[in-house]
């Protein structure tokens, strides 16, 4: 399997993220439905982005690794967050957990009203490629 990401000079470039992933011959992908700031029994980890967004970073992780994979597989992750949020404060609690930067996925940040939960601030979904 191969993944490549590219960032062509056309395009804006930005460390944080990559422009374009592409996977060729990939044995096993794996889709991470969207994971929000919530602990193992279900209780919202903190009323803050920060908080929230470490917390479904962290489950984005524990997902990816019950399935074999881990942060440097992934190529896609969508991020809802709703509105009036900080994006960098989300940021900043999300590298707490794991940086990104060494092989940064193609990523989409969608502003939304609101989630299933009015608790809610942050939800992270993640698709991975591996062998």
């Amino acid at each position: 399997m191969s993944i490549k990401r590219l960032n062509p000079d056309t395009l804006h470039q930005n460390p944080a993220f990559t422009q374009v992933v592409t996977v060729e011959n990939p044995r096993k992908l794996i889709y991470v439905g969207g994971q929000n700031g919530v602990n193992t029994t279900g209780e919202v980890v903190g009323q803050d982005i920060a908080s929230q967004s470490e917390q479904a970073f962290k489950n984005v992780i524990m997902a990816l690794e019950a399935a074999g994979a881990t942060l440097a597989d992934v190529v896609k992750m969508t991020i809802y967050v709703v509105q009036g949020q900080s994006l960098q404060a989300g940021f900043a609690g999300a590298q707490k957990v794991g940086n990104m930067n060494t092989y940064p996925p193609a990523i989409s940040v969608i502003i939304v009203a609101g989630l299933a939960n009015p608790q809610f601030l942050v939800e992270i979904e993640a698709v991975a490629a591996i062998v």
